[in-house]
């Protein structure tokens, strides 16, 4: 992103210790001694001090902690055989624990300020990797929006244009990733909330498959296991080389191993297209001609794209929407006990109200709308059978202006905006496939469009050789 002064953008890229480097590029600086740890720390701190007032991103903070932790990192002889991505500053989104600091989810609910005792397995995960986590991400109420706008809070906003949504529900990592804050950050994903921030704000964001890393204690307790847990990046090798790194502390026995991806896939691929949603809502222009242009990008490469009908059934959409609202309903219903002792569900915000009453209204439904979302990742599979990958827009329009998705906006009106956007990003997570957001285009508005390319169960290795493939031919960063 441009540097610029004007208060309509937020990017803090400077020629400090952080520069314009990737997470990789500090990594491999901070390894061969070129920088250290604390100028990498203390340069993040300094602009997150410059984009905060801007983007709002941040719910918590332990900057002098981690100041602490980059002298001691200093300190050691060498970092040689250290983790990959020591010393390297990131932020963890508020719906994962961290010991010593709060796990607030976006919502008013849940008493703010208190710490929470033990460290998540996913964020064990990423932290083994050598990451230095300086606070909390922000989020919409429990991940249930797809735009970052707490209804007790100010929103986040989008770093290219703060006028405009961030998306969500990982939206404060990518608001603080694309304003140059941090290179890197959590970011996790039950419906698109990997892949939204990301297209809104020109990041690569790969939701993995299914069990590829380790499942949160919130995830294993689903009736069906929507949530993957990963980062969003400012390059394809940031994101790839996280997965690789992530591998080596814990690999599920049950997947092919993603390994070390470098480059675009050296065979031809078929790769399916589908530019409509299954909900029957259009896509908008410039969104569909950036999915096009897209394809014929990947087609000049030497792979075959064939246009394809969406690979479930026609009830999908309806069926996704009711499990959202069942989400709505257990987390108000037991809140106190997956929560916070004292959670108050009488301040949960409209959009969680609003989900709580479509589930208590269809709630006999419930059998049937969980045999057939079972049932979708067998339909997906088969459909992927002579296909390496499909390519499909990440939303079905363009990213909004802040308040169109507030949850104060009349559920009904907001149900069914959130419907016509949100409609491409869920399938992958009941399917359980991976799925990745590329930017490839910027609006006049100078707001980033993304496409998503769907894989196969267990296959990140395709989909991140075709995100570098598309990166080769356009990069924002």
């Amino acid at each position: 992103m441009p540097v610029s002064d004007s208060p309509k953008t937020a990017s803090t890229f400077t020629n400090d210790a952080l520069g314009n480097d990737d997470a990789t590029a500090l990594a491999e600086r901070i390894r061969s001694r070129d920088v250290s740890v604390t100028e990498l720390i203390q340069a993040a701190i300094d602009r997150l001090h410059k984009a905060e007032p801007l983007v709002h991103s941040v719910v918590a903070e332990r900057y002098e902690q981690m100041l602490k932790a980059a002298a001691k990192l200093d300190a050691e002889d060498s970092l040689a055989d250290a983790p990959f991505f020591t010393g390297v500053p990131t932020f963890i989104k508020d719906n994962t624990d961290v010991a010593g600091m709060p796990t607030g989810q976006g919502s008013e609910a849940i008493p703010a300020g208190h710490p929470v005792k033990h460290t998540s397995p996913f964020a064990q995960q990423l932290l083994a990797q050598g990451f230095l986590c300086l606070g909390k991400s922000t989020m919409p109420e429990f991940g249930f929006n797809a735009s970052t706008e707490p209804a007790h809070d100010a929103p986040s906003r989008n770093p290219w244009n703060l006028a405009y949504s961030t998306g969500a529900s990982s939206g404060g990592s990518a608001a603080l990733v694309a304003s140059g804050a941090v290179p890197i950050a959590h970011a996790n994903d039950g419906g698109g909330s990997i892949r939204i921030p990301a297209a809104c704000c020109g990041l690569v964001g790969l939701k993995p498959s299914r069990g590829r890393v380790i499942d949160n204690d919130a995830a294993k307790s689903l009736p069906i296991n929507i949530v993957s847990d990963g980062v969003v990046t400012r390059s394809v090798r940031d994101t790839a080389n996280f997965i690789y790194q992530a591998e080596r502390y814990y690999r599920n026995p049950k997947l092919p191993a993603v390994g070390k991806v470098e480059g675009a896939p050296e065979k031809r691929l078929r790769i399916g297209l589908v530019l409509d949603s299954i909900n029957g809502h259009k896509t908008d222009e410039m969104t569909r001609n950036t999915v096009e242009a897209t394809a014929r990008k990947l087609e000049a490469q030497g792979h075959s794209i064939e246009p394809v009908a969406t690979p479930v059934n026609s009830s999908f959409p309806d069926d996704f929407a009711m499990y959202w609202a069942l989400l709505a309903f257990g987390m108000k219903l037991n809140g106190r006990k997956l929560a916070h002792p004292d959670f108050d569900k009488r301040r949960v915000d409209g959009l969680t109200q609003g989900l709580d009453r479509m589930f208590r209204r269809g709630f006999w439904k419930m059998p049937a709308v969980l045999w057939r979302l079972r049932r979708a990742r067998f339909e997906y599979a088969r459909a992927m059978t002579d296909f390496d990958a499909v390519l499909t827009p990440v939303l079905g329009h363009t990213t909004p202006r802040l308040g169109h998705l507030s949850p104060n906006v009349p559920f009904d009106t907001l149900f069914d905006r959130l419907t016509r956007y949100a409609n491409f990003t869920p399938l992958a997570n009941v399917t359980g496939t991976p799925a990745i957001s590329v930017p490839m285009a910027l609006t006049p508005e100078n707001l980033p469009v993304s496409v998503q390319l769907m894989g196969k169960h267990g296959d990140e290795r395709t989909l991140l050789q075709l995100a570098f493939a598309l990166e080769s031919e356009y990069s924002l960063w």
